[in-house]
């Protein structure tokens, strides 16, 4: 193998593993943000990590945030607690660098 192809590999290799890293960190600020929605609708315990779930999932329904962003917004009006996207958003900011730290930690040895 020559160098030029090992230096493609590592950067190959790199990608894979900075993919999984934002991966893993949009889906645990998804389920920072269920459950911080939970708690504004009154769910606690297995009722709110049961509700956090459901907003990673709902995150594999369409690429990009707008899916997780309106079903929040749905969910939250409907509870009584309408809350406007732009706050949502803004959560979701918050929440995706504490995620990220999180998951770089686990990583780092």
């Amino acid at each position: 193998m020559t160098t030029f192809d090992e230096r493609e590999k590592a950067f190959e290799h790199k990608f894979a593993h900075d993919m999984e890293l934002q991966f893993k960190a949009r889906a645990r600020k998804n389920k920072m943000l269920g459950l911080w929605a939970a708690g504004l609708m009154g769910k606690a315990g297995a009722d709110a990590e049961t509700y956090a779930r459901d907003i990673v999932m709902a995150d594999f329904e369409k690429s990009g945030e707008h899916d997780v962003v309106h079903t929040l917004m749905r969910d939250l009006s409907a509870a009584g607690k309408p809350t406007e996207e732009h706050t949502i958003r803004k959560q979701a900011e918050r929440m995706l660098v504490v995620a990220t730290q999180q998951v770089m930690a686990e990583v780092k040895p």
